[in-house]
């Protein structure tokens, strides 16, 4: 991250503004990616029914900016209290586990 980046100050502000953040393509309500979907199915699993979620669709500098930030190539990308968690693949294999459950302070399914 290039702490200097406004872009990246932007998204700092909006990793630290909710305890769960996604930046995904589209929105809760209309993922516009399978990926995206099934990152807020694995949300609403694990009893998180409004995430925070940016959507960098509408957002060219976010969009980027973001695979920097994290320095994870894909999107959509889970920040759980300011943490980098994963994309869909690692909050799926965590939500099997019973840690992505732990990592949101939700109870085990």
């Amino acid at each position: 991250m290039n702490p200097t980046d406004p872009t990246q100050q932007r998204i700092e502000k909006i990793v630290k503004s909710s305890d769960v953040v996604l930046f995904m393509k589209g929105t809760a309500q209309f993922p516009m990616c399978g990926f995206s979907g099934r990152a807020i199915q694995v949300l609403k699993a694990c009893g998180v029914d409004k995430p925070a979620t940016v959507n960098v669709l509408e957002d060219e500098e976010i969009r980027s900016a973001i695979k920097e930030y994290s320095n994870w190539p894909t999107i959509p990308q889970l920040y759980v209290k300011g943490e980098f968690v994963g994309g869909s693949d690692i909050m799926t294999e965590m939500y099997e586990s019973g840690e992505l459950q732990q990592v949101l302070g939700a109870p085990a399914a």
